[in-house]
């Protein structure tokens, strides 16, 4: 029976932990705060999508694979549940396609064994035309795959799929899926300025949304620094208008738009994400709650503690948590 999930984060005072495979919790609008689990090398993809805010693809590969031991995993995770109170979702995600692992089925049914939290697992959907991924993914509460285009060319140009993939194949693997799960499927649609933000391409984009019925449309654009300067954000108020196209009515998932009371986190949860990705005092102020003012003391602050580093990147400025030196 699927669970009630929570629509806004929630103040949990979690400790955090940051392990070789595991991350967080984090606050997220969609997931709470959410216990991240990495099982794929840095920028193992079968898409190199021109808005990804980690760069490059440097190992494109539909080839699944053991990429990290599943034991090693689940031992680490069960370690950290034992440190953190329980977030409101473990999410398989990270620095590369999750389904890429071919244990991830055994790693979902050994959260299953030693938690009832949630599991989501955040995808581009590529593989879920593969009956096996499809039924290691059904074991999850919640999966979130990608539909960034509404035709081949603009698959082509956005998410830059290794040969053989089309935006016909991932429409029909989502929407097989979507079929026979039982769980909810949450459509992640990421918009471009001057390449998907006209109410043509939209519609494209809507069309197969609605073939897939996903239970929840979330719309993204790219506010990070992305792979390619092509990748140009959105408005909200396009996004706002963009969301009506939908069925069932998108979400908007990235920061609220000014005067729009927002979840409250406490700032020192922020840090894990600072450790995690550059942010903005706009991306600081929507998972905080906080005002970009008081967002900007809190940071000038940091930055005088010489606990963040600054940096300037399409425009806007990016603030990161210091690494730590080696001794």
């Amino acid at each position: 029976m699927l669970r009630s999930f929570p629509a806004k984060t929630r103040s949990l005072g979690l400790p955090m932990k940051k392990t070789g495979r595991i991350y967080g919790p984090v606050p997220s609008r969609r997931l709470g705060f959410s216990l991240g689990v990495d099982l794929i090398p840095f920028k193992t993809c079968p898409l190199d999508c021109i808005y990804c805010q980690l760069g490059r693809t440097t190992h494109p590969t539909i080839k699944r694979a053991d990429y990290v031991p599943v034991p090693e995993v689940l031992g680490e995770l069960q370690q950290v549940l034992r440190e953190v109170p329980a977030p409101d979702f473990i999410t398989l995600s990270g620095s590369g396609e999750p389904t890429l692992h071919s244990g991830i089925g055994e790693i979902v049914a050994g959260i299953r064994k030693m938690s009832q939290v949630p599991i989501a697992i955040l995808t581009n959907g590529v593989l879920l035309g593969d009956k096996e991924v499809r039924d290691a993914c059904s074991r999850a509460d919640v999966v979130i795959p990608s539909l960034d285009a509404g035709d081949e060319a603009a698959y082509l140009r956005v998410n830059r799929p290794i040969p053989g993939l089309t935006l016909r194949s991932l429409v029909d693997g989502i929407r097989d899926f979507r079929k026979g799960f039982s769980g909810e499927v949450w459509l992640e649609v990421m918009i471009l300025d001057g390449i998907t933000d006209s109410d043509a391409e939209v519609k494209k984009i809507a069309r197969y949304a609605r073939e897939i019925r996903p239970h929840r449309i979330h719309l993204n654009t790219a506010v990070r620094p992305a792979a390619e300067e092509s990748a140009r954000p959105v408005s909200f108020s396009a996004l706002d208008r963009i969301a009506g196209l939908f069925t069932p009515q998108a979400e908007i998932i990235l920061e609220l738009p000014p005067g729009e009371e927002g979840p409250s986190i406490p700032m020192e949860k922020v840090m894990e994400t600072l450790e995690r990705r550059p942010c903005t005092v706009e991306d600081i102020a929507a998972i905080s709650g906080l005002s970009p003012v008081q967002v900007v003391k809190i940071l000038e602050e940091m930055l005088r503690e010489n606990k963040l580093e600054k940096t300037r990147m399409a425009g806007s400025n990016f603030y990161a948590a210091t690494p730590v030196k080696a001794n």
